[in-house]
């Protein structure tokens, strides 16, 4: 227990709570609350989202002039120059039309060339970058090889020389290569400053200042100050000194949860209480469902409600009982309260599903049983969330569906819980109703040796099973369980099976040639071979049990009463079985079902009033010998097993009531 709270304790947030509770869309239920302090309104979630936006929407592209390619183009026009423009080198008019051609270079060149097929808008504007320089210029100041020509046409329209327009476009065309590049990089690092150089606060209020008054709604502005006080308190609380004070409160917290676990596993569970492995089993899933839930709300909160918390109730259910479930259920969700957002909206919808999945039918040997349960649980889910949604709201359009996606999600997940219960099966040493009706099946291979050895002792498991199944479920056992235990409880005759009653075809018993210490001996050892071959088998401990207390500590009582008749000096330890007694109501109730069965071929003519009395006669026998006193079954529940005993032993016998005349 107390390394699971060091481990919770550490995974918890280690900011100061904020000591007040509040809903969107409530009554403000304390005194009239005032600033305690001076602090800045943090601006709400639609506030920032409207100012990112306007920024995105404002933010100009970056283009980027490559002067290294006009160069390029001034060197190619030099050497090409002479292939179109037929003029003598040495003529004042090569020189004339030759430096007039650089000039339109660098009217073209002036803002820059756009690549072919660009897409160039009137009115759109850019930031070009050229050099060290920076300008805001629009689309349509830029040339594109697309409109080159008509370029041309107007630079030269108005000079002396438009008879060499065609020359020049011809020369152009083969030598003016695009400079202007969208700069990406350079766009997403500006969009980035700009993004981040949004303040997060707006306003200020001052020390002394009404935040809210009792009775006000939270909501508007007042929601916000209360969201940026609850802040700023947690970041003014934040130092060495109070880290390690808020440790100790989270740690005395947490003790608190788990001791009130241990306290109703103590008073309730005490089985469980004093196995190890089950308490280790249980704390595990506990601190494996916390540590899930915290991982997840620190990667992306938005995920919260992906997490399947109810798993852990419908395992506990399935390897213990509902009630131990619910109740580690309601501790995990309360300490998950000091992690999670909205924790009472959290707690309220974590609460209401583990109650649907406790009172839910999830046998697993049934597999739609649990698409059943975790269909209730996602509806909880989502009729909860909704009702949420409508109180902080004021209406249903504000209900996100990516949260309804994620519960969708929750009950897939919570699906895992079948291959999960079969680890923990291999793990653990637990056994689940998938592994007991398996085990129940009369097919196996241990059944079908017994049933092949020992026919006798077969049958008599049956009619075990029969009786012990239905007094089970008068009483609220777990029928399964005591079904399984019943089959298998006397497997250990198989070694000698005719020294068994049950299983002898002839008159002559073999004890009659042995001393009654010897026969004793054989009786009593079908426990401990019973045990080492259920062992052999990989059968669970908890079925083994049912072969370790079916006789409990009682007596051989036939052969102990043959040895005092013979004179013999009798050793009372002979001629007991070494126990231990049954310790839960299932192993009792086999203990009782295997005495009445196994005496009853004794009866003679059986009447009504024989079998009833004949049940009193040997379960108040076991009572005198004190051996339900380690067990949790009530003196009452016995007496409903007596009568379910007598009642299925004269429906066996076919005996009816008999009227007087």
């Amino acid at each position: 227990m107390l390394a699971c709270s060091i481990l919770i304790v550490y995974l918890f947030p280690k900011g100061a709570k904020f000591k007040y509770e509040f809903q969107k869309g409530k009554p403000w239920q304390y005194a009239t609350l005032y600033s305690p302090f001076d602090f800045s309104i943090l601006k709400s979630s639609a506030e920032l989202e409207s100012e990112k936006k306007a920024i995105l929407e404002a933010q100009l592209p970056y283009y980027r002039a490559e002067l290294s390619v006009i160069e390029a183009v001034k060197k190619s026009f030099d050497a090409q120059f002479t292939n179109f423009f037929d003029l003598p080198a040495s003529s004042n008019q090569y020189k004339v039309i030759y430096d007039f051609g650089l000039l339109l270079l660098d009217q073209i060149y002036l803002n820059g060339v756009l690549p072919l097929g660009f897409d160039q808008k009137d009115g759109e504007s850019v930031f070009l970058i050229k050099g060290n320089f920076e300008s805001t210029l629009d689309m349509v100041e830029f040339v594109s090889i697309e409109n080159l020509k008509q370029k041309i046409d107007y630079l030269i329209q108005n000079t002396a020389y438009p008879s060499y327009t065609t020359q020049f476009y011809n020369l152009f065309f083969e030598i003016v290569q695009p400079n202007i590049a969208l700069d990406d990089k350079f766009t997403e690092n500006v969009l980035n400053e700009s993004l981040d150089g949004i303040s997060p606060y707006r306003g200020l209020i001052q020390e002394n200042s009404i935040i809210i008054r009792q009775g006000d709604v939270v909501e508007g502005e007042k929601l916000q100050m209360l969201i940026s006080l609850r802040e700023e308190y947690a970041s003014q609380l934040w130092n060495e000194y109070s880290f390690y004070w808020i440790i100790f409160g989270y740690t005395i917290l947490v003790v608190l949860t788990f001791m009130s676990l241990i306290l109703f596993i103590n008073n309730y569970r005490p089985s469980i209480f004093q196995d190890n492995r089950e308490i280790s089993f249980i704390f595990l899933n506990m601190v494996g469902v916390i540590a899930l839930t915290t991982i997840v709300v620190n990667f992306d909160v938005r995920l919260l409600y992906a997490v399947p918390i109810c798993i852990l109730p419908l395992i506990l259910k399935t390897f213990f009982d509902p009630r131990l479930g619910l109740f580690t259920h309601v501790i995990t969700v309360l300490n998950l309260g000091f992690v999670v957002p909205n924790s009472f909206e959290f707690v309220f919808l974590q609460m209401m599903a583990g109650i649907v999945t406790i009172l839910s039918t999830t046998q697993l040997q049934n597999r739609a049983n649990l698409f059943i349960t975790v269909g209730r649980i996602v509806l909880v889910y989502l009729v909860g969330y909704i009702a949420f949604t409508i109180t902080h709201e004021g209406g249903i359009d504000k209900i996100d569906l990516i949260v309804i996606g994620f519960f969708l999600l929750n009950g897939l997940l919570t699906l895992f819980a079948q291959p999960l219960i079969y680890l923990y099966e291999r793990i653990f040493k637990l056994v689940s109703d998938v592994s007991l009706l398996e085990l129940s099946d009369t097919n196996t291979k241990l059944l079908k040796e017994l049933s092949d050895r020992a026919p006798g002792t077969f049958h008599h498991s049956l009619q075990v099973a029969n009786l012990a199944e239905t007094a089970a479920n008068e009483i609220g056992a777990n029928t399964l369980l005591v079904r399984v235990g019943a089959l298998y409880h006397d497997i250990g005759k198989m070694k000698t099976p005719t020294y068994f009653s049950e299983n002898q075809t002839g008159s002559v018993s073999p004890h009659e040639e042995m001393p009654p210490d010897q026969s004793a001996k054989i009786i009593i050892n079908h426990v401990a071979e019973g045990i080492d071959m259920a062992k052999k088998f990989k059968l669970p401990d908890r079925i083994i049990d049912f072969i370790r207390t079916h006789h409990g500590n009682s007596w051989v009582y036939f052969f102990f009463k043959k040895a005092q008749e013979m004179g013999d000096d009798v050793d009372e330890k002979d001629f007991r079985y070494p126990g231990p007694r049954p310790f839960s109501k299932e192993t009792a109730i086999l203990m009782m079902a295997d005495a009445v069965e196994a005496a009853s071929k004794s009866l003679r003519e059986p009447t009504v009033n024989k079998i009833e009395q004949f049940v009193d006669t040997v379960v108040n026998k076991q009572i005198d010998e004190k051996q339900f006193h380690e067990c949790n079954i009530t003196l009452s529940e016995i007496e409903t097993v007596k009568k379910v005993l007598s009642k299925k032993l004269i429906n066996i016998y076919h005996l009816r009531v008999e009227y007087p005349e």
